[in-house]
């Protein structure tokens, strides 16, 4: 009995180890859709494309820094939404702002990160993907679209990284953000 088993177990494995092999011969080695992706893979180019000037980021207030990285990940401290008239966006959605304005000023938020992100790389290329994003929004105690004013901070990842931006993601209320800006977000990276 014990043979037989052993005999059948073996089989198994033959024609696993068969299988796996031709999958890897089946497998195109040259694919010219996935390499035009990585040639088109240009997120300043697409910024150029979308009008979007990056800035010199903003300094600290307090005693943090910008990015920290460690390994192929970099952490990115919050940021708020300063304009390039060097004016915040603030006020409470839900209340002061509506979501539309909530969602403009989590599109700036998006450009100032990626300000301390291309000086942080040199080149916004090295981006392998936007791993995770954690929305805060200033918001009323009834206010409950929470997702819909931080996708102003999603679309552009995702329109600047095509792919590489898309990112897991929460969106959540808070009471109040320091200097009653309108969102704070942050931001984990995967580079080269």
């Amino acid at each position: 009995m014990k043979t037989y088993f052993s005999g059948v177990l073996f089989l198994l494995l033959m024609v696993s180890c068969v299988i796996s092999h031709e999958k890897k011969e089946e497998a195109p080695t040259d694919d010219p859709v996935e390499e035009k992706a990585v040639s088109d893979y240009n997120p300043e180019a697409k910024l150029e494309e979308l009008g979007i000037e990056l800035s010199t980021p903003s300094a600290p207030v307090a005693n943090y820094v910008n990015a920290v990285r460690t390994g192929n990940l970099i952490f990115m401290a919050g940021k708020g939404p300063l304009q390039s008239n060097g004016e915040n966006i603030t006020g409470k959605i839900g209340a002061d702002l509506s979501i539309e304005e909530g969602y403009y000023a989590a599109r700036v938020t998006a450009i100032n990160q990626l300000s301390v992100l291309k000086a942080e790389l040199g080149d916004l290329s090295k981006v392998k993907r936007i791993v995770k994003v954690l929305g805060m929004v200033n918001a009323t105690p009834d206010f409950t679209d929470h997702p819909k004013v931080i996708n102003g901070y999603s679309d552009l990842m995702v329109a600047v990284f095509g792919e590489k931006g898309k990112h897991a993601r929460a969106a959540v209320g808070m009471g109040s953000l320091p200097s009653d800006i309108a969102v704070e977000i942050e931001m984990i990276v995967e580079v080269e």
